[in-house]
């Protein structure tokens, strides 16, 4: 009698998967962090764009959030565009020396270099908004309040270096200004407008009746 066939042996018991691990969620921003992203990305879009290429959905691209949320934040496209260009301003104004805090004359404005070669759009943005009040007259008086900010703040800064003042002179320097800006955004050469803040500075030393720095022309 041949012996009977080995039976088989079940297999052993698979090990149940394990799911994988998966990484936690970044943390998400701060009301004030989504909302500065939000108006960073504005800015970089009218650069490129132009204010006709600003609207909700371009922004939320430019911003890679959805475009329900640019409503949440503002409400109006107008309301995007002012507290773009009021973000714009307060950095600018911080950014560019313009009111040092050293209360020194050499450091005033020396940082305007600095400003458009890291923010080139926030500046932009404020040239962009005063060709779009040419078109567009209910924005005027925004594109007034954004310059004559600009030549309080300036007026402020020649008070406290002791330069009298009536007016006339905060608007020039400002002009100036805002010229050389517009000038780097065009010829992109940070260097020469250092230089032109520099001899700014050295006529400003004049009407405070400073010595010229050592070296100055």
């Amino acid at each position: 009698m041949e012996p009977a066939p080995p039976t088989s042996q079940p297999a052993p018991p698979t090990p149940a998967a394990q799911p994988a691990q998966t990484a936690p969620p970044p943390p998400r921003p701060s009301y004030a962090e989504g909302r500065d992203a939000l108006l960073d990305a504005a800015a970089r879009v009218v650069a490129r764009d132009g204010f006709a290429g600003l609207t909700y959905r371009a922004v939320a691209r430019e911003a890679g959030t959805t475009h329900g949320l640019v409503g949440y934040h503002f409400g109006s496209r107008d309301a995007l565009i002012e507290a773009a260009v009021a973000k714009a301003r307060g950095e600018a104004i911080a950014a560019s020396s313009l009111a040092p805090a050293s209360g020194a004359l050499a450091d005033f404005a020396a940082q305007l270099p600095d400003l458009v070669s890291n923010a080139p759009e926030a500046q932009v943005l404020q040239f962009e908004l005063a060709l779009e009040a040419r078109r567009r007259p209910e924005l005027v008086p925004e594109v007034r309040a954004l310059y004559d900010e600009y030549v309080a703040v300036t007026a402020r800064t020649l008070d406290a270096l002791g330069i009298a003042d009536d007016g006339p002179l905060a608007r020039l320097v400002f002009a100036a200004l805002d010229g050389l800006t517009l000038q780097q955004l065009i010829y992109d050469r940070p260097e020469e407008t250092a230089a032109s803040v520099a001899a700014l500075q050295s006529l400003l030393r004049l009407a405070a009746h400073e010595p010229p720095l050592p070296g100055a022309r």
